[in-house]
């Protein structure tokens, strides 16, 4: 499995910075990762739905840690780019 692609959404909200979407094998997009800042530094938050009884459910994650430090690193790697991105715009600009 590959990641063909990573999309970032900036957010304005306390803890979530972005929103990611990514796609595996040009053929596989899941919406809605998080990227949260946290007490230690980032991390990113898989897609859940609130149940009706409570509680969260989980919509679409990683079933190994291997998996999940690929997704998590190409993730992170795309916001860190897009926020450099954006802090450069204005002086370009002048």
């Amino acid at each position: 499995m590959k990641i063909t692609e990573v999309r970032i959404r900036p957010a304005n909200e306390d803890f979530v910075k972005a929103y990611a979407s990514i796609c595996f094998d040009d053929c596989f997009l899941v919406h809605d990762i998080r990227v949260i800042k946290g007490p230690t530094g980032l991390f990113i938050s898989f897609p859940n739905r609130t149940r009706s009884e409570g509680g969260q459910r989980d919509i679409a994650f990683p079933v190994n840690a291997e998996t999940r430090n690929m997704i998590e690193q190409a993730v992170l790697a795309k916001y860190e780019q897009v926020v450099a991105q954006t802090h450069q715009e204005p002086s370009e600009k002048k």
